[in-house]
């Protein structure tokens, strides 16, 4: 790393004011604080002492994404040599569901990082480490099927629309990668919903007589319940053994990267914990209910299906768009989880309520923040009050 650190410093100079190249400073200050922390002290305004800064806690989440990430490959494999009716080994499977994601990862951070430079070179401002998190997070949740370029248009939209227009990094009110799910949603809902979308399928490949591509919350909305439990066992959906979106199915995994960003301290698990409250509540009110197979899913099964257990962790505890106060954190979790299975059970049109219940509640976190700071006030004034009417 000294070599590294010699040549950084070397050719510093060209990229400073002055420089020849000093017209690149953002891109160059970007790759400079990548692989070293920056030498840099605020100068003015509140001096605050963390050792965790920005990169550190993308890098953190980057961390905690990848034995999802990993077993997402592996089951995008797994899937589809079980719909052709081949068996094969493990490292077949892996390195099938690999090159498989790879393709789309890549296409999400060139688009993505490429937007991002642009806009730092324009503004001349720095270039920040948050869409490590977000290029990550798209191909993350979204279908093995989706064709590369919805995932590039889909990635240019939330970095401009849900990002760069509010003034980028840490300005943002929702998001973006939601945004990105979102736009294809509505956009392209073909590509997004469907029996043939959540496993892939060579293009000489047919899939074998009676497989089914969809997903548990799928077989669930068509009121076919008990397709779920003849085609999955419980064990099949707490590791992750399911069709679903790249990132999405494994519990067990997502539940390794919950446990790693809470010791860390990089996330809120108040905010985690309301929305499985929530959520759990939410499921047993409809269970008492029972007016249809829907509302009969088991409370706890909410969390296994469709991407509320990746949600929870990984987008609804976004720092950005989430509630800031520590009673408005869990309000906002609360309100998350009971938006999410009220959209699963009442209104089967958006099977996955997760990704619309995040983004509303993203919308609402600054209105429950003021509320709860209003509550605060109103409370120490009348405690101020009560003080001097006793004196």
């Amino acid at each position: 790393m000294k070599g590294i650190r010699n040549f950084v410093d070397k050719i510093k100079p060209n990229f400073e004011k002055g420089g020849k190249f000093s017209f690149l400073w953002s891109v160059f200050d970007g790759f400079e604080t990548f692989l070293f922390v920056p030498n840099t002290v605020t100068k003015s305004g509140c001096h605050i002492r963390d050792a965790i800064d920005m990169k550190r806690g993308m890098i953190t989440v980057v961390i905690a994404l990848i034995p999802a990430l990993l077993f997402g490959m592996y089951n995008v494999g797994y899937q589809h040599f079980l719909a052709i009716g081949e068996i094969a080994d493990f490292w077949k499977t892996f390195f099938y569901g690999f090159l498989a994601v790879l393709p789309s990862v890549i296409i999400s951070y060139v688009v993505g990082l490429t937007i991002e430079f642009y806009f730092a070179q324009k503004r001349r401002h720095e270039i920040s480490e948050g869409f490590l998190v977000t290029g990550l997070l798209i191909p993350m949740i979204l279908p093995i099927n989706v064709p590369l370029w919805m995932i590039a248009l889909a990635t240019a939209f939330a970095v401009f629309v849900g990002k760069e227009i509010f003034g980028g990094t840490g300005m943002n009110i929702i998001n973006p990668a939601l945004l990105a799910r979102a736009f294809l949603f509505f956009a392209y809902p073909l590509k997004m919903s469907g029996d043939d979308v959540w496993v892939r399928i060579g293009k000489h490949h047919q899939a074998i007589d009676g497989f089914s591509g969809a997903t548990p919350l799928g077989e669930a909305l068509n009121d076919n319940i008990a397709a779920i439990h003849d085609t999955w066992s419980i064990s099949d959906m707490v590791l992750g053994f399911i069709p679903g979106s790249v990132g999405e199915t494994s519990f067990v995994a997502i539940l390794l990267g919950a446990i790693f960003l809470l010791i860390t301290g990089i996330v809120s698990w108040k905010i985690m914990l309301s929305i499985f409250a929530g959520g759990y509540l939410m499921g047993l009110i409809f269970n008492l209910v029972g007016a249809n197979d829907v509302m009969l899913i088991p409370a706890w099964e909410h969390f296994l299906i469709g991407g509320f257990a990746f949600g929870a962790v990984f987008m609804a505890t976004d720092p950005v768009t989430s509630a800031q106060t520590e009673t408005g954190k869990y309000i906002y979790g609360a309100l998350i989880g009971i938006l999410c299975v009220l959209m699963r059970v009442i209104n089967p049109a958006y099977p996955e309520g997760m990704m619309l219940a995040i983004l509303l509640m993203n919308v609402f976190a600054p209105l429950i923040d003021y509320l709860v700071v209003q509550s605060n006030i109103r409370k120490r004034v009348k405690r101020a009050k009560d003080v001097m009417v006793k004196i």
